[in-house]
């Protein structure tokens, strides 16, 4: 069975400028001279995670993490509500990551990521697929609107209770229609009380479709410090409530693009939050990419999945290609 790498400590990390008032985080860690791999965080606006150091042999790769603009110890942070999100949207990331790959001196690098990074992942592929030699997505997500509308509205059919709760935490008049859009203006709201108390009912809705799923993790949003939740939601809100800037379906009808990128995309069979259609859609239309679906698994993920991640990195490990510039 494959094993997580012991934890390492980046070598170099750094606040890169990239514009806007904006500089992004990023850390490197592993073998300097390895192959490149960066990793997408979800959200959007979480923040990196350390613990994904580990799905990487340290001695093969040359280990990237980088926090998207306005999270983690990326300033300015979103959490403060003075911090507008106007140069915070989907192509300003894949410019971000493009700018830190040139900063690094990185020729082509593998992917890894999922749920809001596998839009991420995807849409900088879609641009810059020539920069990319594999991809590896646990939780595949394109963030169309037919996605957000069922994580924030359809899947409250199967939890009618906390979705009810969710919907009631909005001013009465705000309860019908788009309420990620409500959401999204109460987020901005000049009454601190009024933010906090949208963030804590959005993040109880996100435990609760993790929490139902098998194997889920209870308290994982609502568990976050304050400052890293307000950021993480009121992200998450700015980027859904605008279809994240894509046209509907534009991941998918560009997945030509991706054409020569081997990949595998990893999902679980409950997942509840990104139901399994948009990764078998996605597979259909990629030819290079894998589909590996995990029965027990949901949103949060298994023992079997983590394995099958650690499997699938390790075998593009061994893959040729060019991983800085000389």
């Amino acid at each position: 069975m494959a094993q997580l790498f012991p934890s390492i400590e980046p070598y170099a990390h750094g606040l890169l400028d990239v514009g806007d008032g904006n500089q992004v985080y990023w850390e490197a860690s592993g073998n300097p001279a390895g192959k490149a791999a960066l990793c997408v965080h979800g959200g959007p606006g979480s923040g990196s995670r350390p613990g994904n150091r580990r799905l990487f042999d340290p001695e093969v790769h040359r280990i990237v993490l980088f926090d998207q603009r306005g999270c983690g110890r990326s300033l300015p942070h979103a959490s403060d509500p003075a911090v507008g999100l106007d140069h915070n949207t989907t192509g300003h990331l894949v410019a971000d990551m493009e700018r830190l790959r040139e900063h690094l001196g990185i020729e082509r690098w593998l992917l890894y990521g999922g749920s809001w990074g596998s839009t991420l992942i995807l849409a900088y592929a879609e641009r810059y697929p020539e920069r990319v030699s594999e991809i590896v997505i646990a939780g595949v997500t394109m963030t169309r609107p037919e996605e957000t509308d069922w994580l924030y509205h359809g899947v409250g059919r199967l939890l009618p209770g906390p979705w009810e709760q969710f919907r009631d935490a909005l001013p009465e008049d705000r309860r019908r229609g788009n309420l990620v859009g409500a959401y999204n203006r109460l987020l901005n709201s000049p009454d601190a009380e009024v933010r906090a108390g949208a963030a804590k009912a959005w993040c109880a809705w996100e435990d609760a479709v993790i929490a139902h799923e098998a194997l889920g993790s209870p308290g994982q949003y609502s568990g976050k410090p304050d400052k890293a939740m307000m950021a993480f939601v009121r992200i998450c809100a700015h980027y859904f409530a605008n279809n994240a800037w894509l046209e509907d379906g534009q991941l998918l009808r560009d997945a030509h693009r991706l054409t020569g990128i081997p990949a595998v995309l990893i999902h679980g069979r409950l997942d509840l939050a990104s139901p399994l259609r948009s990764a078998w859609e996605l597979a259909k239309e990629w030819p290079d990419a894998e589909l590996k679906v995990i029965t027990e698994a949901g949103h949060t993920g298994s023992a079997v999945m983590q394995e099958t991640i650690l499997d699938a990195i390790a075998r593009f490990a061994g893959r040729p290609g060019p991983a800085s510039q000389g």
